[in-house]
């Protein structure tokens, strides 16, 4: 029986095939999910972090979701993806940030 990759340290930019082919078609618009406690700063500080990724991203490309007791925010940011390298880079620095609970 074939041992399967471990998947737990998997990101969506990270997904490969056994073969080792991204099964991203790059570019793209790329939407990556964050979700994190409400903060005044906590959109534009996730706007500079897509920025340093993708220089032409912008507010308008931000999507806003509050959870139902407002404590928390969910932020879909669509960064234009040119290589699996940008995403990766993207991911790590969202889930080190500590304004972050969680990046999709």
């Amino acid at each position: 029986m074939k041992n399967s990759p471990d998947v737990s340290q998997t990101t969506p930019a990270t997904a490969l095939t056994q073969a080792g082919d991204s099964l991203i078609d790059y570019p793209c618009d790329f939407p990556v999910k964050v979700i994190g406690q409400r903060h005044p700063d906590f959109v534009d500080t996730m706007i500079r972090l897509a920025q340093d990724f993708d220089p032409e991203f912008g507010a308008h490309k931000v999507e806003l979701r509050p959870s139902k007791t407002e404590k928390y925010l969910g932020i879909t940011l669509i960064v234009r993806a040119t290589s699996r390298a940008q995403l990766d880079g993207l991911y790590l620095a969202l889930t080190g940030h500590p304004m972050v609970k969680l990046a999709l």
